[in-house]
This record gives C-alpha cells, sequence and structure tokens, in this order.
C-alpha cells in the first residue's frame, strides 16, 4: 500500500508497504518498495542523513581525477546526488549498479531532476553473478552487503578490492549482529523504539521483521572487518556506530 502526504505543493510517498493483514512475502526492492523507499529509509535506518553527510566527506578525502567513484546498492540516486556535489572540480565518473530496475527507474528520474554536474552511469547488475568495478578511487557500499548471501560476500568484497586502485577506498555501512546475546537483544530493542518514534506501527515493525528474516542476514562487526581485511584491504576504521548499525571504511 502507498499513501500520499501533501505538502507546500509536494507530494511524498509514506512508507506503508508493511500496513497489512495479508500472509507477508520475503522482502524485495520492488515497484512498490521503490515508490517509497526514500521515506522507507528515512524513518527505518537511525541518523541515515548524517550517515549519508560523513559518507561522502569521506569521499571526497579520497577521490581523484580521471577515476571512477561506485555507489553498489545505488537505489534511489541520493548518495550519488550528494557525492556529486561534495567533490566539486574532482573529475571522475559516477557510477551506480543495483540489481532492480524499478530502484534505477527512480534513480534516473531523481538524478535527471538534479542536473548532476560530473558525468555518471546506472547500471543493472546482480552482484552475486557480475560485479563490474574498474579504476575506483571509492566504493560506496552502504547497507548492501547485508542482502548479499554469506556464501558470495567473500567473492564480492574481493572484486571490490581488485577494482579498487592503489590508496582508494571502500565506505560500508551494514546492519550488524552482536555475538552477547544480551546486547543484541538490548540493540534490537532500541532499534524497533526507534522506529515507532518515527511513526512505525507494531503491525508494520512485526510484518517487516518476518519478511526481512530470510533476506538480510547480518554480520558481526569482527566478521565484516576479517571480510574486508582478507580480500586486500590495509587498514580498516569504524567511522560510525548506533546499536546495530556500523559504517566502515577500508583503504588499500
Amino acid at each position: 500500500m502507498v499513501k500520499q502526504a501533501t505538502e507546500s505543493n509536494v507530494t511524498e510517498l509514506v512508507d506503508k508497504v508493511f500496513e497489512t493483514e495479508k500472509k507477508i512475502s520475503d522482502f524485495s526492492f520492488n515497484k512498490e518498495v521503490a515508490a517509497v523507499f526514500d521515506d522507507m529509509v528515512s524513518r527505518s535506518v537511525p541518523y541515515y542523513d548524517e550517515m549519508q553527510r560523513m559518507t561522502v566527506e569521506l569521499v571526497r578525502d579520497f577521490a581523484c581525477d580521471d577515476s571512477n567513484i561506485y555507489d553498489i546498492g545505488c537505489a534511489t540516486g541520493t548518495t550519488m546526488a550528494l557525492i556529486d556535489r561534495y567533490i566539486g572540480d574532482i573529475k571522475a565518473t559516477l557510477i551506480g549498479i543495483d540489481n532492480s530496475k524499478e530502484m534505477l527507474e527512480q534513480a534516473g528520474e531523481k538524478l535527471d531532476r538534479l542536473g548532476l554536474h560530473h558525468p555518471y552511469e546506472l547500471k543493472c547488475a546482480d552482484i552475486h553473478r557480475r560485479l563490474p568495478v574498474e579504476n575506483a578511487s571509492v566504493v560506496a557500499l552502504l547497507l548492501t552487503l547485508q542482502f548479499a548471501r554469506p556464501l558470495y560476500r567473500e567473492r564480492i568484497v574481493r572484486r571490490i578490492c581488485q577494482g579498487v586502485r592503489k590508496n582508494g577506498c571502500l565506505l560500508m555501512v551494514e546492519k550488524i549482529t552482536s555475538e552477547d546475546t544480551l546486547f543484541n537483544r538490548l540493540f534490537i530493542d532500541h532499534y524497533y523504539d526507534f522506529k515507532r518514534r518515527n511513526g512505525y506501527t507494531e503491525m508494520e515493525i512485526a510484518n517487516k521483521r518476518e519478511a526481512l528474516e530470510n533476506v538480510l542476514i547480518p554480520y558481526r562487526l569482527e566478521e565484516n572487518v576479517e571480510l574486508l581485511k582478507n580480500a586486500g584491504f590495509r587498514h580498516v576504521e569504524v567511522f560510525f556506530r548506533w546499536y546495530n548499525f556500523c559504517g566502515l571504511i577500508a583503504s588499500k
């Protein structure tokens, strides 16, 4: 279900996808989700705007001329638009990759409407099978790897590392889990409190949890760090942390 909220002559699509009593199917980035994704992610991810700002500041620190900047799992193009603004006169090409055609349609409309200053491409690709990363000064992987099947994650990160230039970096944000069951439960409880504060009902929270159960599989922080180092990145550091959400930067 999609509801519209109109304010100041601007129509926004509000996330009501899981406001239903029907049987819940596995979560997917389909047309219904793509239409409300910007509202969904801003209300579902803690400090989303700040996380985006920190990401693009770090992109600017590592971006260089005659290179590519990738956003893998680019969704509706929000991060690409911010990167375009933050990197100023750096002569780089922005490349967004997503496996959802519906998401890429939203991204294309948004980026065309904004009118970017840098050349950009949008590519539809399944990162389990194909990941065309080359000559990258920066790769952003925001809330994306958690949806990849664990069997493929090592291969995905290794391919990214191979496509990153020396002194380039990977910026990764993931939902994580804790080895300690007490902390894990507390962090999840506080996360659901966050969603309640943002207007989600108990039904919506429960339905989305069920839809994501076999789709979003979080790793522990230590597992993600090990994954990055084993792929060939030299240094890995946490740049953001909120309960069960974490941002990592890995340099090559």
